[in-house]
C-alpha cells in the first residue's frame, strides 16, 4: 500500500523514522515492527514535518544527521526542538547518533527529545525503544490523567 494513503486507526501505534542511512533505517523498521508499531517513513525534511503534522505519532525516531552533513542542517530536529511541547507531547521522541553516550539525560535534554541513543547499540534497539516509552509513559502518567479528567467534565482552562 502506498504509505500516503496508509490510514492510522485508533489501535494502531504510529511510528515515525528519518533515518538517511539505509541500514539504520532498515534495523529500526524491524525492530518496531516486532513491536507492533505501524512505521512510516520519512524521505526530507518536509516529508518529516508533513507527517507530523497530520497524524499523533506515538513514536518518533531520527538520526542526528538526517538529511543533513551536520546536526545544525538537520532542519526537521531543529524545528521540533522549536515546535511547543504541547505539539509534540503526544510522541516519545528518540534521536539516535555517533556522538551520544545512551540514554544521556542531559544529551536529551540540550537536543529536546525524550531519549539519546549511540547507533552502535542499534542491535538493543527494540529493548532500547520499550525502556525509552515506558520512562516516557510514566513521567507523562499524572499529566495524561489530569488531562482526560479535564476532557471528560467539559472543563476548560
Amino acid at each position: 500500500m502506498n504509505d500516503t494513503f496508509d490510514f492510522v486507526s485508533s489501535g494502531d501505534m504510529p511510528a515515525l523514522v528519518a533515518f538517511s542511512t539505509p541500514e539504520w533505517l532498515d534495523s529500526a523498521k524491524s525492530a518496531l515492527n516486532e513491536l507492533g508499531y505501524k512505521v512510516h517513513t520519512a524521505a526530507t525534511h518536509s516529508d518529516f514535518l508533513l507527517r507530523f503534522g497530520q497524524t499523533h505519532y506515538q513514536l518518533v525516531l531520527m538520526e542526528e544527521l538526517f538529511g543533513a552533513n551536520t546536526p545544525d542542517e538537520n532542519l526537521a530536529l531543529k524545528t521540533l526542538q522549536n515546535m511547543p511541547v504541547n505539539q509534540r507531547r503526544h510522541a516519545t521522541i528518540l534521536l539516535i547518533g555517533n556522538a551520544f553516550q545512551t540514554f544521556t539525560p542531559m544529551e536529551a535534554f540540550k537536543n529536546s527529545v525524550h531519549a539519546v541513543i549511540n547507533s552502535s547499540e542499534l542491535f538493543l534497539l527494540k529493548q532500547l525503544v520499550e525502556k525509552a516509552v515506558a520512562d516516557n509513559n510514566t513521567f507523562l502518567h499524572s499529566y495524561r490523567e489530569v488531562q482526560n479528567r479535564v476532557l471528560i467534565s467539559g472543563t476548560r482552562t
